[in-house]
């Protein structure tokens, strides 16, 4: 499914498009965390790479009419606001890091020519890197994140100090050890036979609809939270829940868990406090939308994200894929 050559089961709807962030070739390489000979090792090597990220925004490098996200130690080491650098892994045996930049510096690197500043959203939409990069980058930038919002000790309110090549922060006085968490999410198509439940939210473009989602709760299985996030959306109880396939979205930090779920009613009630709109779209209107060639305009969302392939899953298989 990470592989857009794959052979679709629907030829009129293109090529299976990749989806983003996955299928890294990285090795984490955990057990080298805490050798420090190893990590300095690492950082000297001539095929060491180092992705640079300042809150949002991914730095770029101009090589040419293309963009490389990877810098050497000696690139690396002439940017400004330099916070805390994580080791990635190996990719292909070569070193792979992520170092944070404070905000303030990255002003004037937006006007350098040789430079280009944007967010990991639109190096994935547009396809500015190649997707090789992509799972390293989202791996970088939820971890890069993470430091972020952890320099405190929750238990005691002192600095943390980040150990184990970036993986883990330590309090220096009450000895807590602080591990980063990823949020799961619930994101699921509700099906009736020839037709799902799709919504908007206002945030979204104004012709797009796409898949309900939520955040798991604590003490609650992924088939729960689907339920209960479609139940509490769109006024809709559903029996059999199935799994799709899972996405890193490193915005901050989390694992979209796509299922599909069987709708028991068809009447919406929609809570307009999370959705702008909602409604029934039958099968073959969905892969006009998909192909962008919907009547009224309407479309689902980009291929990047998981939801682009839950509907076009269900486009292609129709009710089986609740089997």
């Amino acid at each position: 499914m990470t592989k857009s050559h794959l052979v679709a089961p629907r030829p009129d709807l293109g090529l299976l498009p990749y989806l983003g962030y996955t299928g890294s070739r990285i090795d984490r390489a955990a057990a080298r965390r805490g050798d420090q000979a190893a990590l300095a090792q690492f950082a000297a090597d001539p095929r060491a790479g180092f992705y640079l990220i300042g809150s949002e925004l991914v730095v770029l490098k101009k090589t040419g009419a293309a963009l490389d996200p990877l810098f050497s130690i000696d690139e690396a080491q002439t940017f400004a606001g330099e916070r805390e650098t994580v080791f990635l892994g190996l990719m292909d045996g070569a070193p792979r890091f992520g170092r944070g930049l404070d905000g303030a510096p990255l002003e004037p690197l937006k006007t350098r020519s040789d430079l280009k500043l944007t967010d990991l959203r639109s190096i994935a939409i547009h396809g500015l890197v190649a997707a090789a990069h992509l799972p390293p980058l989202a791996e970088a930038k939820a971890m890069l994140g993470w430091h972020a919002r952890h320099r405190f000790c929750p238990n005691c309110g002192t600095p943390t100090e980040p150990v184990q090549a970036g993986w883990r922060r330590d309090c220096p006085v009450c000895k807590a050890e602080h591990f980063p968490r990823t949020d799961p999410v619930a994101i699921m198509l509700p099906i009736a036979g020839e037709r799902c439940v799709l919504g908007r939210s206002p945030r979204f473009p104004p012709t797009m609809y796409s898949c309900l989602a939520g955040f798991a709760e604590p003490g609650e299985t992924i088939e729960e939270a689907v339920r209960r996030e479609v139940l509490e959306e769109v006024g809709i109880a559903c029996g059999r829940v199935t799994y799709f396939a899972s996405q890193p979205w490193p915005f901050p930090m989390s694992l979209m868990i796509g299922c599909y779920a069987q709708a028991w009613s068809d009447k919406l009630v929609v809570d307009h406090g999370e959705l702008e709109d909602a409604r029934w779209f039958e099968r073959e209107e969905l892969a006009l939308m998909l192909l962008r060639k919907h009547p009224a305009g309407l479309t689902v969302t980009l291929p990047h994200a998981i939801a682009h392939h839950i509907i076009r899953r269900y486009i292609e298989e129709g009710a089986d894929v609740l089997r």
